[in-house]
């Protein structure tokens, strides 16, 4: 019986806010309040309104005393500012995330750096295979024939890039004349 009395007084007490809880909702009924108990609540209020101002005048003349303090020392807001900033990316650095993060990207650099470093192995054997490709040859062949048509015989065996360029040379020489007028006709 003293237990079940026990139980019961247990689930009568005011629960306790909750964090998040809005503790004005807790207060959604209206007690039923004396005429003492309301004077007395009354005071607390002044009493308490009257603390946060006194607190706020105190509040107000240390941050005043604090910005004097900054512009006898030479503190300027810019520095400030940097300070802050500074200190904000220590503290992002500091954290789990961060160098987690940074050591995912590390080693996804690594790689793609491996990868495009394959990619451009793959690219050069292509073109070397290219290069060797009897097509390439007969397309080489031709230019150099060219070449030596245009602009004279050279021996033979050159790099590919001489004959492209010699030949590009040769063919900005041979054509001075100026291009022709264009002329436009009026309606």
């Amino acid at each position: 019986m003293w237990l079940f009395i026990a139980l019961l007084c247990l689930l009568k007490t005011e629960p306790v806010a909750e964090e998040g809880e809005d503790a004005v909702a807790m207060l959604s009924a209206p007690e039923t309040l004396t005429e003492e108990e309301q004077e007395e609540l009354r005071r607390e209020l002044t009493k308490v309104e009257e603390e946060i101002q006194t607190l706020s005048q105190v509040l107000a003349a240390k941050e005043k005393h604090l910005a004097e303090i900054k512009r006898k020392l030479g503190i300027t807001s810019l520095q400030e500012f940097k300070q802050n900033i500074a200190k904000g990316w220590q503290d992002v650095t500091a954290t789990n995330a961060y160098k987690k993060t940074s050591e995912t990207l590390s080693q996804a650099g690594q790689k793609a750096s491996a990868a495009f470093s394959s990619v451009g192995s793959v690219i050069t054997k292509k073109l070397e295979d290219v290069k060797n490709s009897p097509t390439f040859k007969s397309f080489e062949e031709k230019v150099e024939n060219l070449k030596s048509k245009v602009g004279g015989a050279k021996p033979a065996g050159g790099d590919f890039g001489e004959v492209l360029n010699s030949t590009a040379n040769a063919t900005s020489t041979t054509t001075t004349e100026p291009p022709p007028e264009q002329t436009t006709e009026s309606p």
